[in-house]
């Protein structure tokens, strides 16, 4: 059902717009680095075209590790979008009582998703570290966190809309929340396809929160 609503024109909107945003900061990161390289190889003497061939190796590393975390943070400010497609189409009588965020409330979602990811993760650290001997241990330890906190994030996104105060109150369970993240997170590993993640997985969590909502 959430793939399915990728047709409409609303979500069609929010995906160029999130995709764009989100390239565009890391073509914004991509250029900082290549400055910040070059100013360093000139202070220590080396030739600046080294600045240009690591930028382009760390790059990609860069947006490896970080485009959960920024492409997420960045649907935030058009999540709303999308979960209005979502109850138009298929929960009519909900999507007449849902309360739109203000931009301000957009806002304040996303500094708060990105803080709490980077907490999580940053506590996490030490730990994946001591399991660095299992080889697969500390990818499956981070992947495990990031895929709840995906999924709170994109559950809330519809709860939000509804919860009358009730924020704490989320409808779906935490079992369907990390089934999501997990989902979700796996598909944002795919190259090109990762691009449509946070979109689907907004639509998704939308269609978990109403259908609690509507049982």
């Amino acid at each position: 059902m959430a793939f399915a609503q990728l047709a409409d024109r609303a979500v069609l909107r929010v995906l160029a717009k999130s995709v764009g945003v989100t390239l565009a900061l890391f073509g914004v990161l991509g250029a900082g680095l290549y400055f910040a390289l070059a100013g360093l190889a000139a202070r220590v003497g080396v030739d600046a075209g080294w600045a240009g061939v690591l930028a382009v190796l760390l790059v990609p590393v860069a947006i490896w590790l970080l485009f959960r975390i920024v492409a997420v943070a960045v649907l935030q400010f058009f999540a709303d979008a999308v979960v209005a497609a979502v109850e138009a189409r298929h929960y009519p009588a909900l999507a007449q009582t849902a309360r739109p965020l203000p931009f301000r409330r957009e806002l304040a979602n996303a500094a708060k998703g990105l803080l709490r990811t980077l907490g999580y993760n940053l506590v996490a650290l030490p730990l994946a570290g001591l399991l660095a001997f299992t080889a697969i241990g500390p990818a499956v330890l981070l992947f495990t966190i990031n895929a709840g906190l995906l999924g709170r994030e994109l559950t809330e996104m519809a709860w939000l809309r509804h919860c009358r105060g009730a924020e704490h109150a989320n409808p779906s369970s935490r079992a369907e929340r990390f089934l999501l993240g997990a989902a979700i997170a796996a598909l944002m590993l795919v190259p090109v396809a990762g691009l449509l993640g946070p979109v689907v997985g907004a639509a998704a969590g939308t269609h978990l929160v109403l259908r609690r909502m509507a049982a």
